[in-house]
């Protein structure tokens, strides 16, 4: 490897909403191996002071919601005003092990070095509420192929959850920022669709971890564990999913699995958490919104 490849010039960018003192350590403790942008989309968070933050961390506040799409492209942005080669992604819960702060970083140097078009590379997450390790994931037509996260290699996947995630800024503006008009959910991959579209990789590190609970508490369904979200989040996952859905360049195989799963989770959103008339509600508001194009926060 060149001695850029052992030292790229890299960043990381977190995404705050409403976050408790773990989340200040966390970033606080991140910000003394590389440089770290904060973007905080709490409404009514004027200045940094309150939260106790490192005088290292270039913090960001919306002072309101502008969803997690915008928020990353706005860190990633002031990643780019420094001159950083990658940007790793994190949720404010994500508690990163070193190893993926330093050799995510390196491999994208490497791809660079070697002239492989890498647009994304990725761990394996863990979340024990969800059973443990969560596979890699190919769209296969009607049915998800499911990867396991063994071994020592490289693994090319379609997408990647957006928290540890590194991104190789060399594309950046050949790729596109992500979609802010998404708000939230699958806006990770809407990115990933379009990288792969033009060429480029996105591969998953088996032999990295990063605990991220996925979600709040989940519901177990005939033997199934699945993730449990707000009513707000119902909203934006349907709706999403349908205006994804309709988008052409998104290809058969994930439509074809997402047709699957939509009626599936309306059963369960609906039957399972508490308040499920409010789930249902929103559900079915986020079908409306997402078959007329009505995109953007909910109003």
């Amino acid at each position: 490897m060149t001695e850029q490849s052992h030292r790229p010039r890299t960043g990381a960018v977190v995404v705050f909403y409403h976050p408790d003192a773990a989340c200040v350590e966390r970033v606080n403790r991140l910000a003394s191996v590389m440089h770290c942008v904060v973007i905080d989309n709490t409404p009514a968070m004027p200045s940094g002071r309150p939260l106790v933050l490192s005088s290292e961390i270039e913090y960001l506040p919306n002072g309101e919601n502008v969803g997690i799409a915008r928020a990353l492209n706005q860190g990633v942005e002031a990643l780019l005003r420094r001159g950083a080669e990658s940007a790793i992604l994190f949720d404010q819960d994500s508690e990163p092990p070193s190893e993926l702060l330093t050799e995510l970083p390196s491999l994208i140097a490497a791809a660079n070095a070697s002239g492989d078009r890498v647009a994304l590379i990725g761990p394996a997450y863990e979340d024990k509420r969800l059973g443990g390790v969560a596979p890699f994931v190919r769209f296969r037509p009607w049915k998800l192929e499911r990867i396991a996260p063994e071994g020592s290699e490289l693994i090319d996947v379609d997408f990647l959850i957006t928290s540890g995630s590194c991104i190789n800024l060399k594309y950046w503006s050949t790729i596109g920022p992500m979609d802010d008009a998404l708000f939230i959910d699958f806006v990770d991959l809407e990115w990933c669709v379009r990288a792969k579209r033009a060429g480029f990789r996105v591969l998953g590190a088996p032999w990295i971890r990063l605990a991220h609970e996925l979600g709040s508490e989940p519901v177990r369904v005939l033997g199934r564990i699945y993730p449990m979200h707000s009513p707000l989040r119902h909203y934006y996952l349907f709706r999403n999913a349908i205006a994804l859905i309709r988008r052409p360049y998104l290809p058969f195989s994930w439509k074809s699995t997402e047709l699957m799963k939509l009626p599936i989770r309306i059963v369960i959103y609906s039957l399972f958490p508490s308040e499920r008339m409010k789930h249902l509600k929103m559900a079915i508001r986020g079908l409306s919104d997402g078959w007329r194009g009505k995109l953007g926060p909910l109003a």
